[in-house]
């Protein structure tokens, strides 16, 4: 399932950009994520552990840097892993595009994630309105180590983003479902045209 976010950031294109070089600290936006190690170049082992209500979840595994293109200033980053207590299997594709704003930088990030197993039985809308939660917790946490780093902050010792509380991602995923159910309740009937 694919999941979009746009922000804009009042750095520059080229701040944001370089932020973008640093995979540990874009990993760190990630409420549960935790790089271990650097296993080479473009290549990170870490885990990620996702609360939500009762559910929770751990994964092991790695990432890698799969494309980064200075002239068009896009990255895409390839996950993998499984839960460590074998109920399931998750990989995610996660691609951000910059791009000059005239005061700042706009990013784009798409996210396609793909669970199976145990982990994939949670319903495909719940799963979709955690991912965006995530999704907008990650940029949150981007804006605010960006803004650390432009004030000549040491943005290492903010460590990595706590895991998100497992109350907060199911309370705000229930609202998203709701207002889903709201939306398709109340938009007022259109009739179809009978081709007369």
């Amino acid at each position: 399932m694919l999941i979009t976010n746009t922000l804009e950031v009042p750095q520059p294109l080229d701040a944001v950009w370089t932020f973008f070089g640093d995979i540990p600290q874009v990993a760190a936006c990630l409420p549960g994520a935790n790089l271990t190690n650097q296993v080479g170049e473009s290549r990170y082992e870490g885990d990620v552990v996702i609360k939500a209500g009762a559910v929770k979840l751990e994964f092991a595994g790695a990432a890698e840097i799969k494309n980064r293109d200075e002239s068009a200033r896009t990255i895409t980053v390839d996950a993998s892993g499984a839960d460590k207590k074998g109920r399931g299997q998750a990989s995610l594709a996660l691609s951000a595009k910059l791009a000059p704003m005239p005061k700042g930088t706009r990013v784009d990030i798409s996210l396609d994630l793909a669970l199976s197993g145990a982990a994939a039985q949670f319903g495909r809308g719940l799963v979709a309105d955690v991912t965006a939660v995530l999704l907008d917790e990650f940029s949150s946490n981007m804006q605010l180590r960006l803004d650390a780093k432009s004030k000549g902050l040491d943005i290492t010792a903010l460590g990595a983003a706590k895991p998100a509380s497992g109350v907060s991602i199911a309370l705000r995923a229930a609202r998203m479902a709701l207002a889903r159910v709201l939306r398709r309740f109340f938009l007022p009937y259109q009739p179809q045209p009978t081709g007369r």
